[in-house]
């Protein structure tokens, strides 16, 4: 037969009955159970239920017909779990799924089609999720994006370091030599502000070293920098609470990508 006869021939219920009859069911106990099923057979793999199903109703009733498996993979796992003669993705088998699937609540006795319809969705939507919550696909992008941020957030860091170091260099050009590390200097400025209060700032309170401190005091002591308005050094100290926070963002985002 042509797959627009097999066609024809499930045209109707009445039809279908006539073409195949239904030898053996097994209902699902809950969701979860369908959709274990459902997520194994997807994967092409023999789950225990379809196993045990299987080995009752082909193998055990002596059955030797070849096994009619739409899916390519699940048809090579069974052959290899259970020994039988599989027939896959032919374009008659295509259409023999199709009448099935079309005339399923008239072949099964007692399937109600509003029920089957609501239960699919329910299924449907809960495989989504289970797919989404743990699909390869997913974590990949996840780091991509983590990637794509770090470099974004470099840059941003380098621009804004060297917008501090340039803003407050005008203030104490000196300090620039003497802390070198961008999140230290972000730190002192913060905790310092005007360079005339570096003798009564204990800069050990950020990390600072004491012989680093001692220099930044005695290089306050005879700096050529201009003076700034308080206006002035509360943008300066915003602009180092920044720098503070991307860098310790950039540090937690580059933990979670170890």
């Amino acid at each position: 037969a042509d797959p627009e006869s097999i066609y024809d021939s499930f045209k109707t219920g009445a039809d279908a009955q006539r073409q195949v009859g239904l030898t053996a069911f097994h209902k699902f106990e809950d969701t979860k159970a369908a959709m274990e099923a459902c997520t194994e057979l997807t994967e092409g793999t023999v789950g225990k239920s379809l196993k045990k199903f299987l080995k009752k109703n082909v193998v055990d009733a002596g059955l030797t017909e070849n096994l009619a498996v739409l899916d390519k993979a699940l048809g090579v796992s069974i052959n290899k779990k259970l020994g039988l003669e599989v027939s896959v993705l032919s374009d008659n088998l295509k259409e023999i799924m199709r009448g099935i699937r079309l005339h399923l609540t008239e072949l099964i006795e007692g399937l109600d089609e509003q029920e089957v319809k609501t239960m699919s969705l329910g299924l449907a939507h809960t495989l989504s999720r289970f797919k989404l919550k743990f699909s390869p696909d997913k974590v990949d992008t996840m780091i991509i994006q983590a990637v794509g941020l770090l470099d974004d957030l470099d840059k941003e860091l380098n621009n804004f370091a060297m917008r501090l170091r340039e803003w407050y260099g005008w203030h104490f050009p000196e300090m620039g030599k003497i802390v070198t590390e961008n999140l230290a200097y972000a730190k002192v400025v913060r905790l310092m502000g005007l360079k005339t209060r570096a003798k009564d700032t204990d800069l050990s309170e950020v990390g600072v070293p004491d012989e680093i401190a001692a220099e930044v005091r005695s290089a306050a002591e005879t700096s050529m920098g201009t003076e700034i308005t308080d206006e002035d050094l509360g943008n300066i100290k915003t602009l180092s609470e920044r720098v503070i926070e991307l860098t310790e963002y950039r540090a937690s985002l580059s933990e979670y990508l170890k």
